[in-house]
């Protein structure tokens, strides 16, 4: 991982940077006159629209924010990689069935597909997953044939052509309407997932730039050629920070035969823009390809990258970037985009718990930086080519006038008249004496209409950003972005919606919101309750207080107590139960606050100790703690709500009231696999609601659980209502269990354990104690053949072999339906072998070792049955590597469901293909009698709903990975061998650790109800 940072902390108040851009922009642009010579174009394209079956005219009749929109948009995304027709009339019935495209519009496409969509639905299926008759089969096939052609043609408007030999013709014949025009092709969609995806997609550039070679002029301007868009993550499939020096070692020679190609043919290469958690690398890999570039063709002017203003640090990667061609003497091409990853990254920032969001909120702050940029770029044109991606009219009228201003008269016209007689070419354009000052840009099949305006002036240049590929493949990933970009703020958007006055139109961006639009990741959960903090481990100040931690922390000792001293905890656990019950709930709830806050302030240090103690990874840590701290804040919470007195209703004079008190002293049971996260839940859960706890850790991790103890002590928790007893299950634990006076007992481990205490539990004399038991499963994700493959197989290898394997809610059977199962399970194999197995102290480890000697030797036996019982998929020749407790993924394909015999708590994956009913499958997994989690990957939503009500499961995650439950957001627990809930982080949770007293009074007892004589 990089050891220093080149550019400014990524989550900084976005009211500070957009002050900043603003003050950049003073003197610069004159917006009202930008707005004025923008109004032109626009009215143009309203009074003659562009055909359509253009992408504007699509977004007019049906609006990706309306349910027809949606639906067509979630079609195309997928129905054309559904190979089964069974599914393909399944997923076709769910999207078109739940949109009144009778209603949709009234515009010639409207009328034109409504009525053939409404035939359609006569020969769909009601439900998704119905059977239809004969007639009606023959019917629902002759429709889905319909939609999937009229989705080829959708994709058409995305994609230039399906090979790059189709997109040069295409480009040709956009030329010989346009004169003015060049593209950039970019090949991929998704990024790889193994290494024979990175080989294939760097074989698939090779040939694109050797195509787009024969037709490029080798001794002219290097911008009046073609060139190629490649994403990094396409030629590495680990192209991330944490993978640093593999990603130099790797990625860069192979980039590096993309440019010595793209310069010995004079046409540009661009490097794509990804998520901003890949800035710096990228900047790495820049950096070193620049040097290289500088020493082989320092004449060449075609390599660059795309910048994405929505960025907070933008304009500061603008110079940063220029000071690289300073350095190697260079001149690179720059594409400034807006960025088509904003969901997504404010998603992750919400996730992380930052404190800031990496990316502006308001869209017209990213139209202020997008203009702070575009000057930056302009006044660096000594070393960088501006290219100005954007659809927007008013941006585009604003850059044509900051480049006027830049570089004088020779620049094309703002109107888009012709130039004054005796002009020179301008800057803008190809044949200046230094060669072309900058252009414009917009994606195929967007903008069109105002692009056709704009380019009546032949001055001014516009490339087109092309997707060249299979329609299967890239529609996936086109339509993400397209919802992006065509969300209902969007330019694009507003400018077919004839409602949307001019005056709004073209309103001024250049203006401050002081306030995020949306809730800072710190107050996501509202003002009663704080997100936990976390960090950004790409980020090198984040992560320097973990390794500076790790260096000085030691994890303590503790003696074994004696089954006596546990006796003697109990009993004064038991006496000390009745003043704390009696601390009122509001003081109670302050403690546990101020635990909380303690323990987010100490981080570092508890990250420090559970990779010490416990062999997690560095991001496993981080959200360990926080996932405390959460406990603690959410269980003050619902402490103060539960244990409010309820009015009930009843008869006059008579008041009734239900209360919830406290049971007395629980024995809390913890495992090893969150040492940290179950022990303060169980714990804060039982104190919260008054109740005394007697804490076992597991023997594996009681150093964690001792520190945590002593903060909890710190905050203000009564030494003997909080007490921790470390020692074996079978000696200290069974007498915690066994004790008379306990009053009951959580626990979270395996079955056979809970069953244990169970019958320990109901063979005891005196009261019938209650048992909060959480155990593991054989959890199962479901995938059938409209789920993407890349975010299966990422949700896969997460869920199966995070933590190695050694969570209650890890992926262990995965049921696959054969008309996708050979690709998905080679993705996964490939997939798995890029994972990292080692020293969990490292940032690179992906898996450390199992928790000890006797897990390993008991997964290591499981996997000998496997291997002489079951297909092998993923099983590494070294399965220990070179540190003790070691094991690498491994998976395995078995012929039935009803193969399954037990959990394996380690990073073991059992696959099954399946075919028919998927509610048959469900059916089979629920008779395995587990039920904790289970995933559903499908683009059939009625399908999911369906499933997921059929499902005997505590947790059911769709389209996304299994693991990671969030406290408040997903209360986790199962059922069945399971457990017995109520679910943990959950609003019934404290519930279960009260007693309820009934109190009614009789207020008529000395006369009448006076308040009826009122």
């Amino acid at each position: 991982m990089s050891p220093t940072q080149r550019l400014p902390f990524p989550y900084r108040p976005e009211a500070d940077t957009v002050s900043d851009r603003l003050h950049s922009l003073q003197g610069a642009l004159d917006w009202a006159a930008a707005a004025q010579a923008a109004r032109p174009w626009v009215q143009a394209v309203r009074e003659n629209p562009p055909p359509f079956w253009a992408m504007e005219s699509l977004l007019k009749e049906y609006p990706i924010s309306s349910a027809e929109g949606l639906a067509l948009m979630r079609l195309a995304e997928a129905l054309l990689r559904v190979p089964d027709a069974e599914t393909a009339i399944a997923l076709t019935a769910d999207q078109l069935g739940r949109a009144d495209f009778e209603g949709a519009g009234d515009g010639a496409l409207a009328r034109l597909s409504s009525s053939a969509i409404a035939l359609s639905k006569k020969f769909l299926p009601d439900q998704a997953d119905q059977t239809p008759g004969l007639v009606a089969r023959l019917g629902a096939r002759a429709v889905v044939a319909a939609t999937l052609r009229a989705v080829q043609l959708l994709g058409r408007q995305f994609v230039l052509g399906q090979t790059i030999g189709e997109a040069m013709d295409e480009a040709a014949a956009a030329r010989r309407r346009t004169g003015n025009l060049s593209f950039s092709y970019d090949m991929l969609g998704e990024g790889a997932r193994t290494a024979a995806d990175a080989q294939r997609y760097l074989a698939s550039y090779q040939s694109a730039i050797k195509t787009i070679a024969t037709q490029a002029d080798s001794t002219g301007a290097v911008a009046q050629n073609d060139g190629i868009s490649i994403k990094l993550s396409a030629l590495h499939p680990r192209y991330e920070d944490a993978q640093r020096e593999r990603v130099l070692a790797e990625l860069v020679p192979r980039v590096w035969t993309l440019c010595e190609q793209a310069a010995r043919a004079n046409i540009n290469l661009t490097i794509d823009a990804e998520e901003v958690e890949r800035l710096e690398i990228s900047l790495d890999v820049f950096e070193a390809l620049a040097a290289q570039v500088a020493q082989a063709h320092p004449h060449w002017q075609g390599f660059g990258l795309a910048l994405q203003a929505y960025q907070t640090r933008a304009l500061e990667l603008v110079a940063h970037v220029a000071g690289i061609a300073r350095k190697y003497r260079l001149r690179f091409m720059c594409r400034l985009v807006k960025g088509a990853y904003w969901d997504a990254e404010i998603k992750h920032a919400q996730e992380l718990g930052i404190p800031a969001y990496p990316v502006f909120t308001h869209k017209h702050h990213t139209d202020v930086s997008y203009l702070a940029c575009a000057r930056a770029l302009l006044d660096a044109g000594d070393v960088i080519y501006p290219q100005f991606a954007t659809h927007n009219a008013g941006t585009i009228a604003a850059i044509l006038q900051m480049a006027s201003r830049t570089f004088g008269p020779h620049v094309p016209p703002l109107r888009g008249s012709l130039p004054p007689e005796g002009a020179q070419p301008g800057l803008g354009q190809p044949g200046a004496g230094s060669g072309p000052g900058f252009e414009l840009q917009r994606l195929h099949g967007m903008g069109e209409g105002i692009y056709r305006e704009v380019l009546k002036n032949p001055l001014i240049n516009c490339r087109v950003y092309a997707p060249v590929g299979q329609h299967r493949d890239l529609l996936a990933y086109l339509v993400r972005r397209l919802l992006e970009n065509g969300a209902n703020s969007s330019f694009v958007h507003q400018l077919a919606d004839e409602s949307v006055g001019m005056d709004e139109l073209l309103v001024s961006p250049l203006r401050l919101d002081p306030l995020s639009s949306l809730p800072l990741p710190p107050d996501l959960y509202g003002p009663s309750r704080r997100n936990s903090l976390g960090l950004d481990l790409t980020v090198p100040a984040m992560r320097a207080p973990l390794l500076a931690a790790l260096g000085s922390v030691n994890v303590p000792a503790l003696t074994e107590a004696t089954p006596a001293q546990a006796a003697a905890a109990v009993a004064r656990a038991v006496a000390a139960a009745p003043a704390w019950s009696r601390t009122p709930v509001a003081h109670r709830a302050a403690i546990l606050r101020s635990a909380a806050d303690a323990l987010e302030t100490d981080l570092p240090r508890f990250c420090a100790l559970l990779v010490r103690e416990a062999f997690k990874t560095w991001g496993d840590t981080v959200a360990e703690v926080r996932e405390a701290v959460d406990f603690l804040r959410y269980y003050a919470n619902e402490a103060e709500r539960i244990m409010r007195p309820v009015a009930l209703p009843g008869p006059t004079g008579e008041t009734n009231e239900l209360r919830l008190t406290a049971r007395g002293a629980w024995v809390a049971i913890s495992p090893w696999n969150f040492p940290l996260a179950i022990f303060v839940g169980q714990v804060a859960a039982a104190l919260a609601t008054g109740n005394t706890v007697l804490a076992k850790p597991a023997e594996q991790t009681p150093g964690v659980a001792l520190e945590a103890v002593k903060l909890l002590h710190a905050a203000g928790v009564p030494a003997d209502a909080l007490q921790l007893l470390h020692g074996p299950g079978e000696t200290v634990g069974a007498a915690l269990v066994a004790a008379p006076g306990v009053a009951g007992v959580v626990f979270t481990g395996s079955t056979q354990v809970a069953k244990r205490i169970q019958r320990a539990l109901a063979d005891k004399d005196g009261a019938i104690v209650p048992l909060i038991a959480e155990t593991g499963g054989i959890n199962a994700m479901l995938v059938d053949s409209t789920a993407l493959p890349e975010q299966v197989v990422d949700a896969v290898v997460q869920s199966a072999f995070r933590s190695a394997g050694q969570r209650c809610s890890a992926l262990r059977l995965l049921c696959v339906h054969v008309a996708i199962a050979d690709s998905v399970i080679e993705m996964i194999r490939g997939a798995a072998k890029e994972l990292v197995t080692g020293d969990p102290a490292l940032m690179s480890t992906d898996l450390g070792p199992v928790i000890d000697a006797g897990a390993a030797s008991g997964i290591r036996r499981q996997l000998d049955r496997l291997f002489s019982e079951a297909k092998v998929i993923l099983a590494p020749a070294d399965t220990d590597g070179n540190a003790t407790n070691l094991i690498a993924p491994h998976a395995f394909e078995i012929d039935r469901i009803a193969d399954m015999r037990a959990e394996i708590f380690g990073p073991v994956l059992h696959v099954v293909r399946w075919s028919g009913d998927p509610q048959a499958v469900i059916d089979q997994i629920n008779a395995l009698g587990y039920g904790l989690t289970l995933g559903i990957q499908t683009r059939i939503d009625s399908r999911a709903l369906a499933l997921a009500a059929r499902a005997h499961v505590g947790d059911v995650y769709v389209n996304r990975n299994m693991i990671g439950a969030v406290v408040g957001v997903q209360p986790f627990g199962g059922e069945g061998l399971s457990g017995t809930g109520p679910k943990a982080g959950g609003p019934n949770y404290l519930v279960r650790f009260c007693a309820e007293q009934t109190l009614t009074i009789n207020t008529t007892a000395a006369g009448g109800n006076v308040a009826l004589l009122a």
